[in-house]
């Protein structure tokens, strides 16, 4: 395995990497020098753009053993990229010195195979049939060291990136419900303004076309997602619909929770996904589709649990925190979808889909008036530092260990979640 302070050099140093390598130069003296095998260049080089094949590459390399680093800055100052080179030999200035010149008389040799005295046929046969196959590997080039590596390790070059290089690289809906009406006795959401500017900031920065709309009824909600379907995807990469809402759980066979209209009428989140399936947009089909839910699954506070000493503290809100809860609607009008004939609640398989929940299904999710709700907020900053270098999935589980370790009033905790149907890794294009 490689040496834990070559790899933490290279995660440390994966942001610059990413953006300074140049993996091109470098695929014909990692494969002499038999860092990655053929197979293993063809998909790193298959991966997409230079930043996205730099990204492979690095991933990879953590997993090559313990030569795979010397090596690696060897071929980087034999390709003329000795900046990059320099950089990591900041953290280890001897890494290069001794695994070297050792590498260089390494050389497949053909061993001959043993002699054995003469005897009668049946002895010969008797004695030599079990030596033969222990005899048939000495007849092909010994691997080195590097390369005997791939036989021990456990193989993620087959995980490939999605195609994220389209301008724009796709569309994303906000729907920011703020203002309730009286009659439905919902409270208004303050603060959530703040997390639909945030949001589209973000997004615009990763090159989405970002749409918002608010205030939104029940069957505003549908219409809204019904035309995203129905535009052609086939130029973009990704899709993506945010709700921000009051929410309730509902009786599902999918994705849990419901988002309200501000009339007071919810729409399931397995039927707002269901709008954007491979079934009723074609041309979104193999892509990845992601759903941020920033409302309650339920009505149910979470206190939390005692912790040991040396956990970190928890971050102490605002007195003014509010929660998006519901009390839990009935499952007979959770699936009703009478006049949407188009979205139907039996999904086929939800491939490519990730939906984000703010919080654990049946617990409340909380909002600050003043800075915007704590998912949102983490998520924002999250996307903003890490975008760049880390893929969605590793920047949630960010975002959920952040938030976690915030305390409403003191003592109430929340859980950020998601339900990951994607196949590949996500990475978000670089900002600008």
């Amino acid at each position: 395995m490689m040496e834990e302070r070559h790899k933490k050099i290279l995660q440390s140093n994966r942001s610059n990497l990413v953006r300074d390598l140049d993996p091109s130069k470098l695929y014909d003296g990692l494969l002499e020098k038999g860092v990655f095998t053929q197979d293993m260049i063809d998909e790193i080089q298959s991966s997409g753009t230079r930043r996205d094949q730099a990204r492979q590459l690095v991933r990879d390399l953590e997993t090559r053993g313990s030569r795979a680093f010397p090596l690696f800055l060897q071929c980087l100052t034999e390709t003329g990229q000795h900046s990059v080179a320099e950089i990591l030999q900041i953290g280890a200035p001897s890494a290069h010195l001794q695994p070297v010149a050792p590498i260089q008389a390494v050389r497949p040799a053909v061993q001959p195979l043993p002699l054995s005295p003469p005897m009668d046929a049946d002895k010969q046969s008797k004695y030599t049939v079990p030596v033969y196959p222990l005899q048939k590997p000495s007849t092909t080039p010994s691997p080195s060291p590097v390369e005997s590596i791939k036989q021990v390790r456990v193989r993620r070059d087959s995980i490939q990136s999605y195609k994220m290089d389209a301008s724009p690289c796709g569309h994303c809906l906000i729907i920011n419900n703020v203002e309730f009406e009286p009659e439905c006795e919902l409270s208004n959401r303050n603060g959530s303004n703040i997390d639909c500017d945030k949001l589209e900031r973000r997004f615009k920065a990763l090159n989405f076309t970002v749409e918002v709309k608010t205030n939104l009824k029940q069957r505003q909600i549908k219409h809204a997602l019904s035309a995203l379907s129905k535009k052609d995807h086939s130029e973009c990469d990704c899709c993506v619909v945010i709700m921000l809402s009051h929410g309730t759980e509902v009786s599902h066979n999918r994705f849990p929770g419901a988002v309200y209209g501000v009339d007071g009428q919810h729409v399931p989140v397995q039927q707002i996904t269901n709008y954007l399936n491979g079934q009723h947009c074609p041309s979104l089909q193999g892509k990845p589709k992601l759903f941020f839910i920033q409302a309650c699954g339920g009505g149910e506070r979470d206190t939390g649990f005692e912790v040991s000493p040396d956990e970190a503290p928890p971050s102490i809100r605002g007195e003014d925190d509010q929660t998006d809860a519901i009390p839990m609607s009935s499952s007979s009008d959770s699936l009703s979808m009478s006049d949407e004939p188009d979205a139907r609640a039996t999904l086929p398989t939800p491939s490519d889909i990730l939906v984000s929940y703010s919080t654990f299904p049946g617990y409340v999710s909380w909002r600050d008036t003043q800075s915007g709700s704590w998912y949102v907020e983490t998520l924002d900053r999250i996307l903003e530092e890490n975008a760049p270098t880390d893929d969605l999935v590793t920047m949630l589980m960010m975002v959920n260990n952040e938030v976690s370790q915030n305390s409403a009033k003191g003592l109430y905790k929340q859980m950020p979640g998601s339900f990951n149907f994607l196949r590949k890794l996500l990475y978000f294009q670089s900002q600008t």
